[in-house]
């Protein structure tokens, strides 16, 4: 089965040609999003880690947030509206943030340890006045380890978590903090505070339109002076489509796109555009099912599918704009280890492998794959996915995909391989936000998250990794919970628990008149230092 034809991208064209005709103020950025929809604006955003990239970082803060002011080396946490971080050494399950004094949010209330109640239990606490179904689902699942959490005194929050976890910082910086004055303000409903939003970060949300744009102007009064906005605005434009991005930059309809289509590179670089990319903790999967009945169950056949990937040539379709895969985590990782499987190209030990598990060319295995058109982090999954396609029918694997918006497919994985809205499908197509050890490699497997409790898609449970796991969130000495994490990672590889195919670098394309910008080796951005040269 081939790839369904892709929707039109009328609307998109459209909606840029109509905003290059409008007055744009001197010092405006105009973004080609590969999101189909502006990401939800209340706090925790949806459309994945494009969604924080540019509705979540920009309009609010974490108490923890990331260092992205270096392009040279791995992204840090940093202080955010939490100035420092404890947890108590006789009791692991405590932890103490002291916070930031003086900041206001947009609308000009202050920020407080009752507002960090506030919003902790905005997606936890379903009884609360305030909990909101769509942030719960974007955020509850970021913070499984919290079970509870008050007021010590204005500055100060406690945080009690169920078990010792040494991750909660990484899990708390994906929490965002919207003004409880503000939801107040506007009747006590979501969906008016979507369209008037307060946060405490460097940027102020003014107007949105779904589906077709959204315009940020600088909060001149954000506590970090370091970080206010050079820009007068940015504006936010959704362009699924590659080449309708592209082509939107090229003819000067926007100034900046994320993810231009490989095959009009040459053209964007020989009419001067830039283009940038950057390593960053990125990985192209294959997520698979684990339920009773999917074949992905027998290792000969995952280890198959491993065998069988040209990423070689699948660099090559994409303009070499791409790390070859090896494993979870890109070779170059920390905790990549010394794994015994080696991820490579050789399709002769993949028919081996797939002749163990009773399959082959004359006995093809059929499988049915969920996969998306475009999102954050996708890189350009239609082409992609045809190459993989193709791969895997030649060593006896046949692919049918089901192709679903990605927004869409973010529910389904959320919902988990079990669910009616998974239509079947023993395998998942995502990109994995992989820079801290909770994101990257605990949430994926862990027996506790399973979904719909947490984002172990697949179902997978092992009790060696388990002990790994909690090894990894009892380890709070940096040097010796990396020990750990190579071993977890090692088994990741060995027991081919994803299909490997390749790590991202972020290749953005822009205008000449763009200066400024420092792409991070993270999937989050800061576009403060960013300036427009007329």
């Amino acid at each position: 089965m081939f790839l369904k034809p892709l929707r039109s991208a009328a609307l998109a064209v459209a909606t840029v040609a109509l905003l290059s005709t409008s007055a744009l103020a001197a010092g405006t950025l105009r973004v080609g999003m590969t999101a189909s929809d502006i990401p939800l604006t209340t706090g925790q955003t949806d459309q994945g880690g494009e969604g924080m990239r540019f509705m979540g970082y920009t309009v609010y803060d974490s108490l923890i947030n990331w260092d992205l002011s270096s392009a040279d080396k791995p992204s840090t946490l940093t202080p955010g509206l939490a100035t420092e971080w404890s947890t108590d050494p006789e009791d692991r399950t405590k932890w103490t943030f002291k916070l930031r004094e003086g900041v206001k949010f947009h609308d000009g209330s202050d920020f407080t340890a009752d507002a960090v109640v506030w919003n902790l239990d905005k997606p936890l606490n379903d009884q609360s006045e305030q909990y909101d179904t769509r942030q719960a689902a974007q955020g509850a699942s970021r913070i499984p380890s919290i079970a509870s959490y008050k007021v010590v005194d204005p500055l100060t929050v406690e945080i009690v978590t169920k078990a010792p976890d040494a991750t909660l910082p990484y899990q708390i910086a994906w929490i965002m903090f919207s003004s409880p004055a503000n939801w107040e303000a506007n009747g006590k409903d979501w969906e008016k505070v979507a369209a008037n939003p307060s946060g405490t970060g460097p940027w102020k949300l003014t107007s949105f339109v779904p589906r077709e744009r959204a315009e940020l102007v600088p909060n001149t009064d954000y506590w970090d002076e370091n970080r206010i906005p050079k820009l007068d605005k940015m504006v936010l434009i959704p362009l699924p489509e590659p080449n309708a991005r592209s082509s939107a930059l090229l003819s000067g309809q926007v100034d900046w796109i994320e993810a231009p289509a490989p095959d009009l590179v040459p053209a964007l670089e020989g009419n001067g555009f830039e283009i940038v990319s950057n390593a960053y903790p990125h990985n192209w999967t294959y997520h698979f099912s684990r339920l009773e009945g999917s074949p992905w169950n027998d290792i000969n056949v995952r280890k198959a599918a491993n065998l069988a990937i040209d990423r070689a040539g699948l660099k090559q379709l994409l303009g070499g704009l791409m790390i070859e895969a090896k494993g979870f985590m890109p070779p170059s990782s920390q905790w990549f280890g010394n794994p015994e499987f080696d991820v490579k190209y050789d399709p002769d030990a993949a028919k081996e492998y797939l002749a163990k598990a009773g399959y082959g060319p004359d006995k093809p295995l059929t499988v049915k794959a969920l996969i998306s058109p475009s999102g954050s982090g996708q890189m350009l999954p239609l082409p992609m996915n045809e190459f993989i396609q193709q791969n895997l029918a030649e060593v006896g694997i046949n692919v049918d995909f089901e192709v679903v918006e990605w927004n869409t497919m973010i529910n389904i994985w959320r919902a988990g391989a079990a669910d009616p809205s998974a239509q079947g499908a023993q395998s998942i197509n995502f990109s994995y936000f992989i820079q801290d050890p909770f994101t990257g490699l605990i949430r994926h497997l862990s027996c506790d998250l399973i979904a719909p409790n947490g984002t172990n898609w697949g179902h997978y449970c092992d009790p060696e990794m388990e002990d790994l796991f909690k090894q990894i969130r009892n380890t709070f000495d940096p040097a010796e919970q990396d020990k750990v994490l190579q071993k977890t990672h090692e088994k990741y590889v060995n027991d081919a628990l994803f299909l490997f195919v390749a790590h991202d670098v972020a290749p953005r394309a822009m205008s000449p008149k763009v200066k400024g910008f420092v792409q991070a080796q993270n999937w989050f951005q800061d576009f403060s230092t960013i300036s427009i040269e007329e």
